[in-house]
């Protein structure tokens, strides 16, 4: 597992809708690229200060913030806490 440093988070992409709200099929090109995902893992913070997020929390994300990795057949992301935009609540 992934144990980020300092004030990095690691999150797990969310799987894209495959179908609209409407019930129209979408094809994987037609799918944008998932701008919000789960946290997994958060760091101590900076300064010893305690994130805002937690591990659970759906979260939206800055588009070109992250560091994709692979680890064990799964796909990750880690960001700066600054470059999560949001929690997600009421899901």
């Amino acid at each position: 597992m992934l144990k980020p440093l300092h004030d990095n988070v690691v999150l797990e992409k969310s799987a894209p809708e495959e179908k609209t709200k409407s019930g129209i099929i979408l094809s994987s090109k037609d799918q944008e690229t998932p701008k919000t995902a789960k946290v997994i893992a958060v760091g101590p913070g900076k300064d010893d200060e305690p994130l805002s997020v937690k591990v659970g929390d759906q979260v939206v994300f800055k588009s070109f913030a992250t560091t994709d990795i692979e680890l064990d057949d799964k796909e990750y992301l880690i960001i700066k806490e600054e470059d999560i935009l949001a929690i997600v609540e009421g899901e």
